[in-house]
């Protein structure tokens, strides 16, 4: 297995990177770049992988859905209570990934976590299904549980209690917003020299730089 891991090769060549082509502000670049994966049929094209680390400066990931980004940041959702809410809490700062496979395309994005207001979790909560709705107050997320039964029998109980109800949103549930001070767009390229343009946030002014593979 370990000569079939090493030997593994895929020679890249879609698309090209440069700074003369890229767009002088970094979210509009992102922008660009998640259209082009959305028309392409990127299978999930805002699942990012989030990265964050305990006060003990012990990292962990995992991957998110993103449901949001403008000129703020870029915005997810989920349990303030699970493994990343409680690092987020001890550690506000973390880092976001973008793999898209298929234009041979990565976007890595750094910068300070934030709750969003109340009033802005509750917007999307409502607009979620209901079932996705029970799911938040049915899971204790990242909490040790004895089987999925558990679970099962938990989310059906809360489904006859919220049915034909208005169903509020868990005060431990809630959106957080990235805010951007360096993103990087990875764009692979022949014989492993690929392009890397990042933008880093100096003095609320967008530099841009070209970085060796």
């Amino acid at each position: 297995m370990k000569d079939n891991i090493s030997n593994l090769r895929k020679e890249y060549g879609k698309h090209s990177l440069d700074i003369k082509d890229v767009d002088k502000n970094p979210l509009k670049q992102f922008s660009t770049w998640f259209e082009q994966s959305l028309k392409s049929g990127v299978d999930e094209p805002n699942a990012m992988n989030i990265a964050t680390v305990d006060q003990k400066g012990r990292p962990s990931s995992r991957t998110v859905l993103l449901k949001g980004v403008d000129e703020s940041g870029f915005l997810f959702f989920t349990n303030y209570n699970s493994r990343k809410g409680n690092q987020i809490n001890e550690n506000p700062y973390a880092s976001i990934v973008f793999l898209w496979l298929e234009l041979q395309r990565q976007v890595i994005i750094e910068g300070r976590v934030e709750k969003i207001s109340d009033s802005e979790s509750d917007e999307y909560y409502n607009s979620r299904p209901f079932q996705s709705r029970i799911g938040a107050w049915a899971s204790e997320q990242s909490k040790e549980i004895d089987s999925r039964e558990e679970l099962e029998q938990k989310f059906a109980e809360l489904e006859k209690t919220f049915k034909d109800k208005n169903i509020p949103r868990p005060k431990y549930w809630g959106g957080y917003r990235l805010i951007p001070d360096r993103i990087e767009f990875w764009q692979g390229r022949e014989s492993r020299l690929h392009d890397r343009i990042v933008y880093i946030l100096e003095n609320h002014n967008w530099k841009i730089k070209r970085l060796s593979p």
